[in-house]
């Protein structure tokens, strides 16, 4: 009777040490870019030096967006730096490496620009040139492979250009699926306020989008 009993505790012992395991396991991601951290990181050490950004119309897009700033080209997302219902407008050519002919539409405003081309520092030189007030670069959008998307680290291209611009860059299935709405509900432009101060925001209640696994 007793060994039974033993054995009876030790299979729900198992039992109880799996469950927590599961649990743990589905709480914790392996991807370094999407927020799912529960191993007692503050919210600051998790988003380091990243900024995030809110669009607040359309609706269908009105979430958080995490962005990583140029390294070393550029100026800082600082206390200075502060864009509120300000208009991202997507760029004309989307990439951004030759004049831009929206530029009246970008005039003081945020430029929305894809990945390829030309260097990152020349995109940006490009949406000074037309007005625009910063960038987010995101990836290409019929290139990006969301099995590989993650944020890039934008750095000098060492041709000496005078920029003096914020820039940060977007992951790739934010970037289509913001491009991909604009597109669809014909707008030429999304509202946004950025820099938005997510320190000390619970990681589970960032408003991230859904195609963003947590």
């Amino acid at each position: 009777m007793l060994s039974t009993g033993i054995l009876k505790i030790t299979k729900s012992l198992r039992l109880f040490i799996c469950l927590l395991f599961f649990i743990f396991i589905s709480k914790v991601s392996s991807g370094a870019n999407d927020l799912h951290f529960y191993d007692g990181a503050s919210t600051a050490d998790v988003i380091a030096g990243d900024i995030f950004f809110e669009i607040l119309d359309p609706p269908e897009l009105r979430y958080s967006y995490r962005i990583r700033p140029a390294k070393d080209f550029g100026t800082p997302f600082n206390g200075s730096v502060h864009f509120e219902k300000a208009k991202l407008v997507p760029t004309v050519p989307l990439h951004s490496c030759s004049d831009i002919v929206n530029s009246d539409e970008l005039f003081g405003n945020i430029a929305l620009s894809e990945r390829g081309e030309c260097s990152f520092v020349f995109k940006t030189l490009k949406a000074q040139q037309a007005g625009a007030q910063a960038i987010i670069i995101t990836e290409s959008v019929d290139k990006w492979d969301d099995a590989l998307d993650h944020l890039i680290e934008m750095v000098d291209d060492k041709m000496d250009l005078d920029v003096n611009i914020p820039a940060g860059f977007l992951l790739g299935r934010s970037g289509a699926t913001i491009l991909r709405t604009l597109k669809r509900l014909h707008k030429r432009y999304a509202l946004v306020n950025l820099p938005i101060n997510m320190t000390h925001v619970h990681l589970g209640k960032m408003n991230q989008p859904p195609w963003i696994s947590w």
